[in-house]
């Protein structure tokens, strides 16, 4: 991987850094294609991983120094690369929980868009200045991001530059968490444990099938949901975690205290 890139181990979690605090975690070829290498080879005793930025902010987005002038087919095949690393990510083998502080801006908003579960903290901000800088979003950001805000709002973003603090953004659905500044990390790491701590086909199923059944007509999206419920029951640790459960064995779900 790059040097704009780091990883290390926590038990059964991986934590990847963008570690280009001096860029604030500008987005350039190298970081984006190293997203690729990382996510494409996760170990398999690897259930989980955690995404955060080094130094103040998450991502400020593409890095606007490295960009070419290209023709329109390097263009539209330049956004397709963005596109299919993301996919990587968001339909990839173990679920993403990004650590969002500080700049979540253009790129860096869509690529945490990418990820599965988002924990802000409170100096989190965001902002598409895409339509400022006389360009578009390129990295899957106008198909993620009304799908948690709606069209009309990212419009907005868009139009007039309108940037969302913590708060405003995730009362608007762009995070599930929002926590005190310096304790996203722990916090994403508590959530990423218990996700590993789920049968591993039953991770897939909620991360493959669930983008697709909300996509489908009403009929095929119970077909595909009945077709996945019996393939995760089926498994021999789905059985035996019913069983856990039935013998009173495991633990029963409890209001968050």
């Amino acid at each position: 991987m790059p040097s704009s890139l780091t990883v290390e181990r926590d038990g059964d979690i991986a934590i990847l850094h963008l570690a280009r605090p001096e860029k604030r975690n500008a987005l350039n070829d190298p970081t984006v294609l190293g997203l690729e290498t990382f996510f494409t080879s996760v170990p398999d005793e690897v259930k989980a991983v955690v995404l955060v930025g080094d130094g103040d902010h998450f991502s400020a987005g593409l890095d606007l120094s490295e960009l070419q002038e290209r023709d329109l087919r390097g263009g539209i095949q330049h956004s397709r690369m963005w596109h299919q690393i993301f996919e990587r990510i968001e339909f990839g083998t173990v679920p993403v929980v990004s650590v969002l502080h500080g700049a979540v801006v253009g790129g860096g908003l869509e690529l945490a868009c990418a990820t599965h579960i988002r924990v802000a903290e409170r100096s989190t901000y965001y902002g598409l200045p895409e339509g400022q800088r006389g360009i578009f979003v390129g990295g899957g950001g106008s198909v993620r991001v009304p799908k948690l805000i709606g069209a009309a709002r990212m419009m907005d973003m868009m139009l007039t530059g309108r940037v969302y603090d913590a708060e405003e953004g995730h009362t608007i659905g762009l995070s599930h968490y929002l926590v005190d500044d310096g304790t996203g990390l722990e916090t994403a790491k508590d959530l990423a444990r218990r996700m590993a701590n789920n049968a591993p086909l039953t991770n897939y199923a909620v991360m493959h099938a669930i983008p697709r059944i909300t996509e489908a007509s009403g009929g095929n999206g119970y077909f595909t949901e009945a077709l996945m419920a019996a393939i995760a029951q089926n498994e021999d640790e789905a059985k035996q975690r019913l069983r856990d459960f039935l013998e009173k064995r495991a633990p029963k779900v409890e209001k968050n205290r």
